[in-house]
């Protein structure tokens, strides 16, 4: 072992113990701030925290690479993650509440309504982490290794820079004097929009949800085959309370993208929206993973109409067909513009709507599907596709102007035109969240370009592209073979 190897190999388990001491330390500065509002001691919290989450960022690698035993390595990594979080998030949620008192006594609503946002994202932290716990734990005593999932891995690296920020946000006090030059990074970033951080928020949450999703659909069996024994009907009871709740979770992010788009947020309003869309897959996907759609032995010929069907098409209905319709209605009704405020926008919306429902009803009482395919452009596809323009109609710069009028007159004339897409059955969609669970090098590739793009005035556009690529995908996937397209993954498992 060479000598800086051995530097390495002292270094790792500094980098893996030490986080829950420094942000103890951040911890004990951010309370002295609340006390005595003392900026040297916030910068030294601060300086605790980005200290932190570098070895956030960086320990597990450490920890496999160079402490001999890998196994506890893992486990204090994952232990030392749960330690900082019950730390950092229920400190953030206090602090929030501080600066709404202290800070920004003059709030505005919008804040008040961030900062019981932020309380919710934190109590989702912990209730995930205690939850991801105990499916590792039963997974290992059941001889199953458990998996380090790229959801999970997107939220580690996620986790630490959103706790950071939100810290400087939440504990920032102007300093007195001439101050550093550092000082002046730190208060552009406590002088964020509130509309910049709940985006990030909401991705962070959507993150946390979808990754508790992942342990139930590889894990969520387990337990049941010790809990349930021989009883099959008790045992899909039980399982089908998680694919509901994905389901109730993807209506709840449609009737918040509504609450959002009332606020003006369109923006916050579409990645509600595309939270929803990643609920719908999951919701699917975790049921057919846990065999729920498949008949139990002796109730083949059964026709009675199962209640996740019905709930994930009233879900369904919510946040893709009357959610959009909404939105559209909602953003058209208040354009400062006369010419837009004279066009029949309730009208439009309640076509969509119906058009939704119609193709909604359609999928259920198809006779003859075709796995993996879908016959006309699926709901939450054109959910996505008909309010991209509206989150370029949203910005200020755009609103009033000829090219914001423009924008608004394609957008009705886009609502009419999905309408029929969505029931134009002869024309072919495979099933896009399927796609990407074969190749992950696409979800890698729009996860990407989102990031990218969402703090900028293009993300409407890139949105928007992309929407159309999948309009007209058919004349490039017509010829995929069914079986191919059904696939959940690239080993081909369900």
């Amino acid at each position: 072992m060479t000598r800086d190897q051995k530097i390495l190999k002292k270094l790792a388990p500094i980098l893996v113990y030490g986080r829950p001491v420094l942000v103890f330390a951040g911890m004990i500065c951010a309370i002295a701030v609340m006390l005595n509002r003392n900026a040297s001691v916030f910068l030294l919290g601060t300086a605790l925290f980005f200290i932190s989450m570098v070895f956030d960022l960086v320990d597990g690698w450490f920890a496999e690479r160079f402490l001999p035993n890998t196994n506890l390595a893992r486990l204090a990594d994952r232990m030392m993650n749960r330690i900082v979080y019950s730390i950092v998030f229920p400190l953030l949620a206090a602090g929030m509440m501080w600066r709404l008192m202290h800070a920004a006594p003059g709030h505005a609503r919008i804040e008040l309504l961030h900062a019981v946002f932020v309380l919710i994202l934190c109590v989702a932290v912990l209730i995930r982490d205690n939850f991801a716990h105990f499916m590792r734990g039963y997974a290992t005593r059941s001889g199953q290794e458990p998996e380090l999932a790229e959801i999970n891995r997107l939220r580690t690296i996620v986790a630490a820079p959103l706790g950071f920020m939100l810290y400087i946000y939440a504990f920032y006090v102007p300093p007195s004097g001439d101050p550093l030059a550092i000082y002046a990074v730190l208060g552009r970033i406590a002088a964020l929009p509130v509309e910049n951080l709940l985006v990030i928020e909401i991705l962070f949450l959507v993150i946390n949800f979808g990754s508790m999703a992942v342990y139930s659909r590889k894990y969520g069996g387990l337990f049941l085959d010790e809990l349930c024994m021989d009883d099959n009907l008790l045992r899909r009871r039980i399982l089908s309370v998680v694919p509901n709740t994905l389901t109730l979770m993807n209506a709840i992010m449609g009737l918040l993208a509504v609450f959002f788009a009332y606020q003006g947020k369109m923006l916050e309003s579409y990645l509600l929206l595309i939270g929803a869309t990643v609920f719908d897959k999951l919701d699917g996907a975790m049921a057919r993973r846990l065999g729920l759609t498949e008949p139990l032995p002796g109730q083949a010929d059964c026709k009675k109409i199962a209640f996740g069907a019905v709930l994930d098409d009233i879900a369904d209905g919510i946040s893709f067909c009357i959610a959009p319709g909404w939105i559209f209605y909602i953003v058209m009704s208040s354009y400062p513009d006369a010419r837009i405020l004279a066009l029949p926008a309730g009208l439009v919306a309640v076509i969509y709507t119906a058009a939704g429902f119609a193709r909604l009803c359609y999928f259920t009482l198809d006779k003859n599907p075709i796995p993996g395919i879908f016959k006309g452009i699926p709901t939450p596809a054109a959910a996505l596709l008909v309010l991209s323009p509206l989150v370029v109609l949203g910005q200020p710069d755009v609103q009033g102007t000829p090219w914001g009028q423009t924008i608004a007159f394609f957008t009705t004339g886009l609502m009419l035109f999905t309408a029929v897409l969505m029931n134009a059955y002869p024309v072919r969609y495979i099933h896009m969240g399927r796609f990407m669970d074969r190749n992950p090098w696409v979800t890698w590739s729009l996860l990407i370009m989102g990031i990218v793009f969402v703090f900028t005035p293009f993300f409407g556009y890139l949105a928007f592209a992309l929407m159309v690529l999948y309009v007209f995908s058919p004349v490039a996937t017509r010829t995929i073979d069914p079986e191919t397209a059904a696939r959940e993954s690239r080993r081909g498992g369900h």
